[in-house]
């Protein structure tokens, strides 16, 4: 039982890497979320004024050891996005999108709520993309190590979110996955940094 237990874990990082990176991560969510606090409060007038309906939403995924949470980020998209309650994929020319929604997507702003959920722990800035069970289930059936992800927190930002773009296909799913997967056996907080520093560069 624990050899079976021992061959499924693939995590690349012990126990005091972890550690440290969830320090990281608690310090530099505190820190972002003090200094982007004009951009917050500037993208909240900026909702209020052009849109209706909230200004964050929130929707439930699925995170480490196959919990669920709420996932938090700024809307950019109509109110009735999903108004026949069938989930949808993103995509990079969405027509759901609002006008300032476009600009928040284009530049990944939409996604800096996040911090408020790393600073909580349900995710970290960076690790596997967080997907809704509707979506996880569908991948699954083409291929079910998606579950060893749940070995890790989600984040923020990855490289497959770098180097994939949006998934709005099932074969871009199924590439993420693989990619998650390489970076779950090989991570360490060396490769972190480096990521963090490529996610800055493209935004």
């Amino acid at each position: 039982m624990s050899q079976e237990k021992e061959s499924t874990n693939i995590d690349g990082m012990n126990g005091f890497e972890k550690a440290l990176k969830r320090v990281g991560d608690v310090v530099g969510a505190l820190f972002l979320l003090i200094v982007l606090s004009p951009i917050f409060l500037y993208i909240y007038i900026r909702q209020r004024w052009n849109a209706s309906g909230p200004v964050i939403y929130s929707q439930e995924r699925i995170g480490r050891g196959g919990k669920p949470f709420r996932i938090y980020k700024f809307r950019t998209m109509v109110v009735d996005a999903e108004k026949d309650g069938v989930p949808q994929l993103e995509q990079d020319d969405d027509p759901r999108l609002t006008e300032f929604g476009k600009v928040l997507r284009k530049r990944h702003l939409d996604e800096l709520p996040q911090i408020w959920n790393v600073l909580k722990g349900d995710m970290s800035f960076v690790g596997y993309r967080p997907e809704r069970q509707y979506f996880i289930a569908q991948i699954m059936e083409h291929n079910p190590d998606y579950q060893l992800l749940y070995q890790s927190t989600p984040g923020v930002t990855s490289l497959a979110t770098i180097q994939n773009g949006y998934t709005d296909t099932m074969e871009k799913m199924l590439k993420r996955l693989e990619m998650d997967l390489d970076y779950l056996r090989n991570r360490s907080l060396g490769l972190d940094v480096k990521i963090i520093i490529k996610t800055l560069y493209n935004i």
